[in-house]
């Protein structure tokens, strides 16, 4: 069974040949992330049957998204905290004729906006996308304000699903982070009205007034720090990467709910000491409705925000590995069920690249079917093995197709080498089981 056919074994279109195409596409696109779909399918009759499933009016993102969204709740249940990471990005379909995009950051550009929840847990293991939303904002009307939902209300939301998931999985803590955008008070008393059912870690950008006079970040700031924490930031957006030591406080505070009343949360702050000359020092304020009155407390929650990388990657994958900018389809309604299935892939991808450094002695059929890691192995010019190998020796591998260098000493491959990779093995796979039915005839 491909990794296809697991992930979507429950999906329901209604028709069990749309199914049978869901969990081929799928394969096919995830063969080839960056091909377009035409390149992806093996041929026309393929490439007109993928179109024919995207136009069809039983099939959309959400039905796509709910067999998905099973597989990712048995993952779930193995684990006693996941991290439900939710962020917002945009897509840009500017210069194409589709039907259906809205303006973006600049009101000539054209494309839709993605808002969905990843899942992974604190060793930022990817267990899958819980939801995703994805509008187009209306037009400005002159000087008025723009209409349509405020785009706010998605944070809320998503929070509201992440609460519902955890009740139907009680024996799993879920803990909803998001960066200086999810700071709403909405979503901190929707969290109250919910009882916690899910934890909240939020990075806070309004130094908000104190009931009794004062503000927020200067009343955590004159408390006694809790100690502090070292670890490595990884380079990105123009920084370089380096060792950051931060000094941790943490304070419980009662913060106005605006309806004439009060709430409890803890307000940590953990500041850079010792910042390389010319760098920014690295400062996080989080809001969280957990008590942090230790030290280890306090670093359980820094390092889940860390964990918050996580979706950026899935960005990453998603726009750069699998190109879902340069999908040319007739309406948002054909993208979305398109988006459905590439978020499946780039989940898919950046799991492989977890696994392989997190669990890098499974077997790799677990994983890869054995003409693909047999493809690894001949490609790489190394005798093939006659057990199955290790799931981490099969990734990098496959990196290597993608330009990973594999020196001894070198960190563990990363996303991007992994998805070119996978492409060539795809098209050597491909080849070699036409010449084997080829010789069968």
């Amino acid at each position: 069974m491909g990794w296809a056919e697991q992930e979507f074994e429950t999906i329901d279109l209604g028709d069990p040949r749309l199914n049978r195409r869901a969990v081929l596409l799928a394969e096919r696109l995830g063969q080839k992330p960056g091909a377009s779909i035409p390149g992806a399918c093996e041929n026309w009759a393929e490439t007109a049957a993928a179109y024919r499933f995207l136009r069809n009016e039983q099939v959309s993102c959400e039905n796509v998204m709910a067999a998905h969204r099973q597989a990712t709740m048995v993952r779930i249940r193995e684990h006693a905290v996941v991290l439900c990471l939710q962020d917002t990005t945009e897509l840009d379909y500017n210069g194409q004729a589709m039907m259906g995009l809205g303006p973006l950051s600049y009101e000539a550009q054209r494309g839709l906006y993605l808002h969905p929840t990843y899942v992974v847990t604190p060793e930022r293991e990817p267990l899958g996308v819980m939801n995703a939303w994805t509008w187009a904002r209306e037009f400005k009307q002159g000087d008025a304000p723009r209409g349509g939902v405020l785009e706010s209300v998605r944070w809320v939301e998503s929070y509201e699903r992440i609460a519902e998931q955890a009740g139907e999985v009680p024996g799993t803590r879920h803990v909803c982070i998001g960066d200086r955008e999810s700071d709403i008070l909405a979503l901190l008393l929707m969290a109250r009205k919910m009882h916690h059912a899910a934890d909240y870690l939020v990075r806070c950008q309004h130094n908000r007034v104190l009931p009794e006079g004062g503000k927020l970040w200067d009343e955590v700031m004159a408390s006694v720090p809790l100690g502090r924490i070292r670890f490595e930031m990884p380079a990105g957006r123009g920084r370089k990467a380096r060792a950051v030591e931060q000094e941790v406080r943490a304070q419980r505070v009662l913060l106005p709910d605006r309806q004439g009343g009060e709430f409890e949360v803890t307000c940590l702050i953990a500041s850079e000491v010792n910042a390389p000359a010319g760098a920014k020092p690295v400062v996080w304020r989080l809001l969280t409705n957990r008590v942090a009155s230790t030290l280890q407390d306090a670093v359980e929650l820094v390092n889940w925000y860390r964990a918050r990388w996580e979706i950026e990657l899935f960005f990453l994958v998603l726009k750069e590995g699998c190109r879902v900018e340069r999908l040319q389809l007739a309406d948002t309604e054909r993208l979305q069920t398109a988006l459905a299935l590439y978020m499946v892939i780039a989940w898919r991808i950046n799991c492989l690249m977890r696994l392989g450094r997190t669990l890098p002695d499974l077997p790799a059929d677990l994983v890869f079917e054995p003409d693909e890691w047999r493809a690894a192995f001949i490609l790489n010019k190394k005798p093939v093995p006659k057990q199955t190998p290790t799931l981490n020796t099969v990734v990098r591998l496959i990196a290597q197709r993608g330009g990973f260098l594999g020196k001894k000493h070198d960190d563990e491959p990363g996303a991007k080498t992994i998805w070119l990779g996978m492409q060539e093995i795809a098209v050597f796979v491909e080849g070699a089981r036409y010449a084997r039915q080829f010789n069968d005839g």
